[in-house]
């Protein structure tokens, strides 16, 4: 059985991961591109979260395509109004989403 190093439980149950979401300060923004394309853009991820799985379940649940640059996902298209809600399923708490 192998121990987690940060919290040292064993790591079937280790819960670094949640306490470090629900410490998260995220804002969501919109900015427009090239030609009038509308994108989202998810900032204020810490260290400690694997930001490349976050946008590849965000692009998952709103069917839409995006990147990570950085500490931020870009998602394609207008979200402002599903991604929120996205986030707590994910288990981000809901006070720590700034739209």
């Amino acid at each position: 059985m192998e121990i987690c190093p940060k919290c040292g439980l064993p790591n079937e149950a280790c819960v670094c991961e949640q306490i470090v979401k629900s410490s998260q300060k995220i804002r969501v923004t919109m900015d427009k591109k090239r030609y009038g394309k509308v994108v989202t853009i998810v900032t204020g991820f810490e260290s400690g979260i694997d930001i490349k799985q976050i946008a590849k379940d965000l692009k998952n649940a709103l069917a839409c395509g995006g990147t990570f640059r950085e500490d931020a996902i870009e998602l394609q298209g207008d979200h402002k109004k599903k991604i929120k809600e996205a986030l707590v399923k994910m288990g981000f708490e809901e006070d720590s989403i700034e739209d």
